[in-house]
């Protein structure tokens, strides 16, 4: 409970100022990736907008206290189960079921340092995204995953069922949960 009323107070805080037009209801994306960046130093626009999305449970482009404090539960203290929901919803940015190899190429492509100007960046992308696509056929061919088809598309089932082999694949595709600090 007192965890919860900290919670609140610091949204209250936090979403008080005068020049918000969301104060009366909530967190604004704006002000969302500004408590992410400076909270929990997160710096990537692509996943600060899929944290948003995975907080704003009802879509109404606003964080309300409630969602504030659930997401939170799961970001800070969730189950191994409620992080790997969490995580796959932040990266199937379209939110169709599927992670593709169009998405992780999207969610990775902030994730390599700038290259020199004789190499194509893009390139190095391809080769971090084919990388994380045969580490999931290595699962696949253990039997671990179910997509045997090898369409380049990594669904939910595929994705909790590598997680729980591999705990590390949980942010394979970008940082969305706070590091232990």
């Amino acid at each position: 409970k007192g965890e919860v009323e900290c919670l609140i107070e610091l949204f209250d805080r936090l979403v008080a100022k005068p020049s918000d037009r969301f104060a009366a209801i909530g967190f604004d994306r704006a002000m969302f990736r500004d408590a992410l960046h400076s909270t929990f130093g997160m710096t990537d626009d692509v996943i600060m907008d899929r944290v948003f999305r995975a907080f704003d449970r009802d879509n109404d482009s606003c964080v309300s206290a409630v969602e504030w404090v659930e997401g939170l539960s799961v970001f800070l203290r969730g189950t191994m189960e409620e992080r790997i929901k969490y995580c796959f919803q932040v990266y199937d940015l379209n939110g169709d079921g599927y992670i593709s190899r169009e998405e992780i190429f999207q969610l990775l492509k902030n994730s390599l340092l700038k290259p020199s100007s004789e190499e194509d960046p893009d390139e190095g992308i391809k080769d971090l995204v084919d990388i994380a696509l045969k580490k999931m056929a290595s699962i696949y061919s253990l039997g671990y995953l179910s997509d045997c088809d090898h369409d380049g598309k990594v669904s939910f089932l595929d994705f909790e069922k590598a997680v729980r082999d591999e705990n590390l694949l949980l942010e394979a595709f970008g940082p969305c949960l706070p590091d232990i600090k």
